[in-house]
């Protein structure tokens, strides 16, 4: 990997940098230690791995290219901003960097309190994953740009699934609009759950959903 910096004050991405994963299909980026634990529904992670099929998962990395229904994989504890067949060996590349300082932090100690208004949250860590321009398998002229942040103070843990550009696919035309232009924070094509807790989903002002962002046919999961 190396480390590359990338300006986007186009909202509601978060800046685009830090080190990026070895091209390739189906690939994903080293086992990252986490500079703080993250806790998942309950359950303390200490590393992560950023797949290149628009998902994160905990223990392993995972090449799986296709969006599985609820209930899956129960074993696996997964986020995955934009589940799609992705292939970044000509192009496109993901970007992934941890905060425990500075001017990022602060950024997100104030979207977490905007979003959910009934907490007095205060961020210690941030972790920026972002899917940069990404080509789909024999699509070589798309380019899609999705972006996951993990935000935990104390107990506390967050997950904002951030939606740059995002290009028509042969297997969802309707996904652009849906991803792009709709939230459920009153930011176009922002997406913020709660994590810590709960049961086997995801929680928006004290609500339980099982799925995120939107419906079946979407490719945005928690799990």
């Amino acid at each position: 990997s190396k480390s590359v910096t990338f300006t986007c004050s186009n909202r509601p991405l978060y800046p685009i940098s830090g080190n990026t994963t070895q091209p390739a299909l189906d690939g994903s980026s080293p086992r990252i230690v986490l500079q703080q634990p993250f806790v998942y529904f309950g359950k303390q992670y200490n590393q992560i791995y950023v797949n290149h099929n628009g998902h994160m998962t905990f223990n392993n990395p995972w090449s799986m290219y296709i969006p599985q229904r609820f209930p899956m994989y129960s074993t696996w504890d997964i986020i995955a901003p934009f589940w799609t067949d992705f292939d970044n060996r000509q192009t496109g590349l993901v970007y992934y960097k941890q905060y425990t300082s500075g001017n990022i932090l602060n950024q997100a100690t104030e979207d977490i309190n905007n979003h959910f208004p009934q907490l007095n949250f205060t961020a210690s860590w941030v972790f920026v994953a972002t899917w940069h321009e990404m080509p789909y398998w024999q699509q070589e002229n798309s380019r899609t740009t999705v972006q996951a942040v993990l935000i935990s103070g104390g107990q506390s843990s967050f997950v904002l699934m951030n939606y740059g550009n995002i290009s028509p696919n042969k297997w969802n035309i309707q996904v652009r609009a849906l991803f792009r232009l709709n939230s459920n924070v009153n930011v176009p094509g922002r997406w913020a759950f709660r994590l810590d807790h709960g049961s086997r989903g995801c929680t928006f002002n004290g609500k339980t959903t099982s799925t995120a962002p939107m419906d079946p046919l979407s490719h945005g999961y928690l799990h």
